[in-house]
């Protein structure tokens, strides 16, 4: 960046954003995440293949999260919100807690009882989150933040924000900026669908702007026991052991079929053995120690 200091997504990209000299800029330096050549998983796939991972956890709360709630909350301000809202199984909380910490409002969350990884619930609620446990899923928890926040002067900051999927597309901006193209493929994850969707309109407007040549065949992947869009079907009691992406309705269902079908991809399930398997392999093989909700590439991104 010509010298200047790294200062967040937001400042990085900030053409490419819906942001004006009028936003208040809330960053805690998010992004700028490395991608890591994976030696093992490469062997695996073949000699002409290349897989990177793109190691979201060396984001400020532990997830890629930040990248959408910079932009959500730094608009929340613009709009003279004075509290925000989310339901959430974990990494939102975190990541919503945080950011309202830093710009001096109020932040409230709705967990699904008994159904939250507690390290991000202990992150929100050192950060000053008011934490409400609903009896009910993620789901549930989601339906009752979209009625509160239709009905009171509180700003929902779930993937259902756009603001939330302009600020994480940024990822595959640095994807193609390490590779100096995009990936053949880009494989990932799929709970609410906000990242897919995301991934796959930063990957269009890099190409759009001549930043990169191609777009990524875009390959997600769902648990067996909560893999709604596979099913094409609401699934009313979603289960796995990856609670981050134990939802049986996604907010943004359709924004991940549009890139699945745009890119000539799939979205497929796994079950909860392979997800475990997937994840000791990540830790012994790569080093990377990952969250239980995994994110491949000829060249790739997992």
């Amino acid at each position: 960046m010509n010298g200047q200091k790294y200062k967040g997504i937001i400042q990085k990209y900030r053409r490419f954003l819906p942001v004006s000299g009028k936003t208040p800029v809330v960053t805690l330096n998010e992004g700028n995440t490395p991608l890591i050549y994976a030696g093992y998983l490469s062997a695996l796939a073949g000699k002409n293949f290349e897989v990177y991972l793109k190691y979201e956890g060396l984001n400020p709360t532990g997830s890629f999260k930040d990248r959408g709630m910079t932009l959500a909350i730094s608009k929340a301000c613009e709009q003279k919100a004075e509290a925000v809202m989310c339901a959430s199984t974990g990494n939102t909380s975190a990541s919503a807690a945080a950011y309202a910490a830093v710009a001096g409002i109020k932040c409230i969350v709705l967990i699904p009882s008994g159904a939250i990884a507690l390290g991000k619930l202990s992150q929100a609620l050192i950060h000053g989150a008011k934490v409400l446990a609903i009896k009910g899923n993620f789901d549930q928890a989601l339906d009752l933040a979209k009625e509160i926040t239709r009905a009171f002067p509180i700003t929902l900051v779930n993937s259902l924000n756009p603001y939330r999927i302009q600020g994480q597309k940024t990822a595959s901006f640095e994807i193609c900026d390490y590779l100096t193209d995009a990936p053949d493929f880009q494989v990932m994850p799929v709970g609410n669908a906000g990242n897919i969707t995301a991934y796959w309109k930063g990957y269009q407007e890099y190409q759009s702007q001549g930043l990169s040549k191609r777009l990524p065949v875009m390959l997600g992947f769902q648990a067996q026991g909560s893999a709604p869009i596979v099913r094409n079907k609401i699934i009313l009691n979603p289960e796995t052991i990856a609670t981050a992406i134990r939802i049986g309705n996604p907010a943004s269902w359709p924004g991940a079929v549009a890139a699945r079908d745009e890119s000539g991809g799939l979205i497929d399930l796994v079950s909860d053995t392979q997800i475990l398997s997937a994840y000791k392999m990540l830790a012994e093989k790569e080093g990377v120690f990952a969250e239980r909700a995994i994110k491949i590439s000829k060249t790739g991104v997992l």
